[in-house]
């Protein structure tokens, strides 16, 4: 442990020194309390320093680290002496009278986090005496009061052995044990028994147990280096994962120092220095965690990434900020720890295979001037890659090909030839032919890209794509880096194609069985977003690398302006479905406009859906799904019949006929009473589904002579709940229900409003549970049903009650979104289109609505959609006498005043007193 100026950190001469002359000065029952405040005193100052100079002075993580386990380890040789020189002597110890005091666990490798707990073992020779039983109370009891966390036990070497046979963590341990103080041939005689008795002949499955816990460990936090809020210490390319490297080496090749982990022979000198490299930036990161956090905090959060960007001095760039260029130094590493780790263990697993002699004739077996060697492609000889740099892209193509995986050597060559992939590799037309071979493969396309992009070869084969590698975006919605999402869009793309998504994609799964070139699909998803962090619009930058790569690639200059448009458009389909109203011609219209042809139309609809379920867990759902497919057909028919599809008014029959139908106890005069009392709009926007149900629900509602009806229905393949809610219409409605279903804690994702001929509203609503999925049981139902009722009915305000749960903060407050209103009038024939991008928030849509009915707007639909922590919520409104908004005055002022809506502030003058027209009774 090498720890600079060490006085500065604590001065154990002093500190025992003031020790003996209380010794002498203070009455024995008040040592323990007068040895905590000496004790407490030298470990706060010395904690404080440590800080400093990792603050101040710019100290690297594994430094206080290091000097953190050594100011522990004079506070407790220091107590350890004072307790069996004063409190508990022993002036003739017997045989049995013998006690070490050791350190184990990650205080055992000499390192310790500012928050970590110390792990102690008091070792005895045979069961605990009195003596030792009362040294280690007393002891521990001093550090309690010290404020410590400490992990303890007390045993002899036996029951050390013994434990460690049975338990994988308690043998990981004591692999790490130091000694402190005390009986130091006690502790060399358990530690020697340790590795005679525990460790000898079980080095296999040590490391199958160790591996087994790293995957179970990497299955629990989400089995991916690239997730955006990551498990420094736990997750996959954290600390323990290096920690992993060292027990198994330590455990194999035995008493190699920490640092030295090449001696074993497993780790070349370059790769050990990028060990090294790792290991010093997490540390840094994790100490820099905890001072932060206050606590012992290893998970980098939102809200302390954008501050640990600041403490570790990451200045902001060009196309990323200060967090973005700090976590991708961070995912850097990671990668850098996978790639270590894979070859640690295809090393290991080479050495400990018996080597049959069909395995030795194996090995000459050659394919494509690729080496076979247990299994795994390798290469005949060192120079192979440095003679011919093309090799390191068809390796990877062979590997798919053949089935196999490539095998240590190869990747240490790859890696120390990468520099020879340049723009002639790059313009090699059979290196781009097998480049593209993986990228469309059939086979593990998914699990060869990712090979490729770990081994460094992807982004110097495709610099645009090098420069997404590790990037991440700071928000809430993106789970994964840009390259990480990239290549689960190829690889979900790929499942759709060979048919194992068809349950969840079907349409999509029919589709791509049709676009005239796969290898365009497959393009256009690997560049959707290769252009993200350049600044602008990385769509539009995203065409222009199109344009000048496709070609390079190999693409015909017809797959080549096609793969730019889909770059180009890649988010018009969701923007379209999410945003818009689909009910309303002109929205179609518009969308056929950009898409012109059903192929674009297809290829645009599957490369949406992998972009979309790439983006992470939860993000995909039924509702969606459902959205999508509704503007393809309602596109398609357009695309195909061009502007002469069905007629409205035909349209509005079958439509009835069909609901007409399905409502087979309903006499025909009462059916046509309702048909005739619903405009032909509302035969169009709504489903049959939809219009059976309001149809019951406006049934029941008027025979009980009530004046509110509500119905609830899950919508299980969609993963949505329906809400219709049937009233008299009156100004702020639409604002009360958002509000009622905003305090039963459900999310709106789209809004269907409808006044009947005779001034009766039937308010369609699309929600979810704020977890993302369905109100899904009767409880859960009649509860959202109960809480309209009492909100409509005057029995509950929602202003206050969102109020409060506005107050209690989220997670998004780590997040700055500057809020923006967008008002089309060319987007609808019939409507003003409003479109709002705020920061989410608790009351959002009611605040919106609120405003909007202040402003007298009538709101005829409205579609929500949440992106993490952004918020964008669309209104199809119109004024009082039906008519768009035109006047320019009237326009800035409802900007202005929805403005103030989405940033939470006073929307009006005395709000709160006028806010109460919205609580009447109905």
């Amino acid at each position: 442990m090498t720890v600079r100026n060490r006085r500065g950190i604590i001065n154990r001469k002093d500190l025992v020194a003031a020790l003996e002359a209380m010794v002498e000065t203070v009455p024995q029952a008040d040592w323990q309390a007068e040895l905590v405040r000496h004790l407490k005193g030298a470990h706060k100052a010395g904690w404080a320093e440590v800080k400093r100079r990792f603050v101040d002075e710019g100290d690297k993580g594994r430094d206080s680290a290091e000097a953190l386990a050594y100011l522990m380890d004079q506070i407790l040789v220091t107590l350890a002496d004072f307790v069996t020189t004063h409190v508990y002597p022993l002036s003739n110890p017997t045989a049995s009278e013998r006690l070490a005091l050791v350190a184990v666990g990650g205080y055992g490798r000499g390192e310790l986090a500012p928050f970590s707990d110390i792990d102690l073992l008091f070792l005895i020779p045979y069961k605990a005496t009195a003596w030792a039983e009362q040294v280690a109370e007393y002891t521990l009891y001093v550090l309690w009061d010290l404020g410590l966390k400490v992990g303890h036990a007390t045993r002899s070497p036996e029951d050390c052995w013994r434990l460690a046979k049975e338990d994988l963590t308690i043998k990981t341990s004591l692999l790490e044990s130091r000694f402190l103080w005390g009986d130091e041939p006690l502790f060399n005689a358990a530690a020697k028994g340790f590795i005679r008795r525990v460790v000898t002949g079980t080095g296999p499955a040590f490391v199958e147990a160790k591996l087994a816990e790293r995957d179970s460990r990497h299955q629990k936090l989400g089995d991916s280096r690239y997730v955006v809020e990551p498990n420094i210490k736990e997750g996959k390319g954290g600390l323990r994962d290096l920690h992993t490297l060292w027990w198994i080496a330590r455990y194999l090749y035995g008493g190699i120092e920490k640092l030295k982990i090449e001696a074993g022979g497993v780790l070349t000198d370059r790769e050990f220095k990028q060990f090294a490299k790792a290991e010093s930036f997490l540390w840094t990161v994790r100490v820099a965690l905890h001072y932060l956090a206050g606590r012992a905090e290893e998970r980098l959060t939102f809200d302390l990434q954008r501050a640990l960007a600041d403490m570790l001095q990451y200045k902001a760039h060009p196309g990323a900020s200060g967090v973005e260029r700090f976590m991708k130094h961070y995912f850097l590493t990671a990668k850098q720890v996978g790639d270590l780790t894979r070859i640690f263990c295809a090393v290991l697993e080479d050495r400990h295979q018996k080597k049959s002699l069909l395995s030795r004739l194996r090995r000459k077996k050659t394919i494509q001037g690729f080496a076979i060697d247990a299994g795994r492609l390798s290469i005949v000889g060192p120079d192979d890659f440095k003679d011919d740099p093309t090799a390191m892209v068809r390796i990877f193509a062979v590997a798919d090909r053949e089935g196999l995986d490539i095998h240590p050597d190869a990747l240490r060559a790859i890696q120390r030839h990468l520099s020879r992939i340049t723009e002639k590799v790059r313009n090699d037309a059979q290196a781009n032919e097998d480049f593209l071979s993986v990228l469309a493969s059939m086979k593990d396309g998914e699990v060869n890209l990712r090979r490729m992009n770990e081994a460094g070869v992807f982004g110097q084969f495709i610099p645009d794509f090098g420069r997404v590698v590790a990037q991440m975006q700071f928000d809430m919605y993106h789970h994964y880096t840009v390259d990480e999402h990239t290549i689960r869009a190829i690889g979900l793309l790929s499942r759709i194609e060979k048919g194992e998504l068809k349950s969840d994609h079907p349409l999509s799964s029919d589709v791509i069985q049709k676009v005239i070139s796969r290898r365009v699909l497959y393009v256009a998803v690997l560049l959707h977003d290769v252009a993200k962090g350049r600044g602008g619009d990385h769509s539009i930058v995203g065409a222009e690398v199109a344009e000048k790569l496709c070609p390079r690639l190999g693409l015909k200059p017809a797959e080549t302006e096609t793969v730019a448009w889909l770059v180009r458009w890649h988010l018009l389909m969701s923007h379209t479905a999410f945003k818009r109203d689909l009910s309303d011609h002109k929205t179609i219209l518009d969308f056929c406009a950009v898409v012109k042809s059903p192929e674009r139309l297809r290829l645009l609809l599957v490369l949406t859906v992998v972009d979309i379920r790439a983006v992470g867990p939860g993000v995909w759902n039924g509702w969606k799904g459902q959205l999508l497919r509704d503007l393809y057909y309602a596109a398609e028919e357009v695309l195909l019949a061009g502007h002469a599809t069905t007629g409205r008014n035909a349209r509005v029959a079958a439509r009835k006929e069909t609901v007409r139908e399905r409502l087979k106890d309903w006499s025909d005069r009462r059916f046509k009473a309702h048909a005739d009392r619903m405009l032909d709009a509302y035969w169009i926007a709504e489903d049959d589904d939809t219009i059976v149900q309001n149809a019951e629900l406006i049934r029941k509602t008027d025979d009980k002579k009530q004046l509110l009806g509500v119905v609830a229905r899950v919508e299980p393949t969609q993963d949505m709940t329906q809400v219709s809610v049937y009233t008299e219409d009156h100004p702020g409605l639409f604002a009360r229900i958002a509000g009622a279903l905003g305090i039963a804690g459900a999310s709106i994702m789209g809004a269907k409003i409808h006044t009947s001929r005779d001034g009766m509203a039937i308010d369609n609503f699309i929600v979810q549970s704020l977890d993302g999925s369905a109100f899904d049981g009767r409880r859960q139902l009649d509860k959202l049903e109960g809480i309209i009722l009492d909100t409509l009915g005057g029995n509950v305000m929602p202003k206050e009650q969102l109020q409060k749960r506005r107050i209690l903060g989220r997670h998004t407050d780590s997040f700055e979104i500057e809020s923006v209103i967008l008002i089309d009038n060319r987007a609808s024939n019939w409507s003003t289109v409003i479109e709002v991008n705020a920061k989410d928030r608790p009351g959002l849509l009611y605040d919106l609505a609120y405003a909007l009915y202040r402003l007298k707007l009538s709101i005829f639909s409205a579609h929500v959609a949440t992106y993490g922590e952004r918020a964008v919520d669309v209104f199809y409104v119109r004024d009082l006498v039906g008519q768009k908004i035109t006047n320019k005055v009237r326009l800035r002022n409802i900007e202005a005043k929805l403005q103030r809506a989405a940033d939470g502030l006073p929307i009006f003058e005395k709000d709160d007193s006028m806010s109460a027209v919205l609580e009447i009774d109905i």
